[in-house]
């Protein structure tokens, strides 16, 4: 990958390391560990899979989760596309007659995901808009 900075920008390496449970992003630098998002959350917000989201209910993304023997492509291509800690998402339909695929907006993109796949994100409910 390529990027564009100003010659004024000071350019620090980051590496980035992806476990079965967590995102963790280490500046190599200063050696300092940054803890998952998933650890700051607090006990009494529920957080649930982001397929027993209701429709329109907005959530904000807080860790990926994966049961033993998940194939780690699929944590990998969910990254790719945007589920990432912080973000915020919703489901905003889902499909007919059955209950695949799902509608997910997450930023200004909208993706379909199969339960299984949206079960995997897991999301920090958040008060209606």
């Amino acid at each position: 990958m390529s990027s564009l900075q100003s010659p004024s920008v000071r350019s620090e390496a980051v590496s980035v390391t992806l476990s079965m449970n967590a995102l963790s992003v280490q500046a190599s630098e200063s050696g300092v560990q940054i803890p998952s998002p998933a650890a700051h959350v607090p006990a009494t917000v529920p957080v649930i899979g982001l397929d027993r989201l209701l429709v329109n209910q907005p959530a904000r993304v807080v860790d990926l989760a994966s049961s033993e023997g998940e194939d780690e492509s699929l944590l990998l291509r969910l990254m790719e596309i945007g589920f990432l800690p912080g973000e915020t998402v919703r489901i905003v339909a889902t499909g007919f007659p059955g209950p695949d695929p799902l509608a997910v907006r997450i930023g200004q993109a909208t993706f379909a995901l199969r339960r299984h796949e949206a079960a995997q994100v897991l999301v920090q409910l958040e008060a209606a808009a």
